[in-house]
């Protein structure tokens, strides 16, 4: 189905949106995952919001929107960074195998590799990463035929 908004389908109901709070890198992370994604960012900090809670300089809330649409915020309680037991983001099909495996690499860079991007035994491809922000990705795609 085609996108007609962030997250949203033309059968009108809502795609889940990662929104993943972040221990005061929330600006780096977002900027790391649009040099992998593409798309636009919008960064807003706890002062743009005229809210106290945090410090001023810190995000209090970020979209990145395109090909994969991601919101973020700094946690400003000094959290721990984020865990996702139990739960990988799954990019399959996303993207033409040239994508797939730039996402995939980029995504390694600083973090680790789980499960190598390698063919599968039903003819698809997939691997999972681990990115240096503690975000765990399932990426794949289906050979052109």
């Amino acid at each position: 189905m085609a996108r007609t908004a962030v997250g949203a389908y033309r059968s009108g109901m809502p795609a889940p949106v990662p929104y993943i709070h972040f221990a005061g890198d929330a600006a780096d992370a977002l900027r790391f995952y649009r040099s992998v994604f593409g798309g636009e960012l919008q960064l807003h900090t706890y002062a743009d919001f005229g809210r106290d809670d945090g410090a001023p300089e810190l995000i209090a809330h970020g979209e990145l929107r395109g090909p994969v649409d991601l919101f973020g915020a700094d946690d400003p309680t000094d959290a721990a960074p984020p865990t996702m037991a139990g739960v990988m983001l799954a990019l399959l099909g996303a993207g033409d195998e040239g994508a797939s495996r730039r996402w995939f690499d980029a995504l390694a860079d600083g973090g680790a590799v789980i499960d190598p991007l390698q063919r599968r035994a039903w003819g698809d491809h997939d691997g999972q990463v681990r990115d240096r922000y503690g975000l765990t990705w399932l990426i794949g795609f289906s050979p052109a035929s």
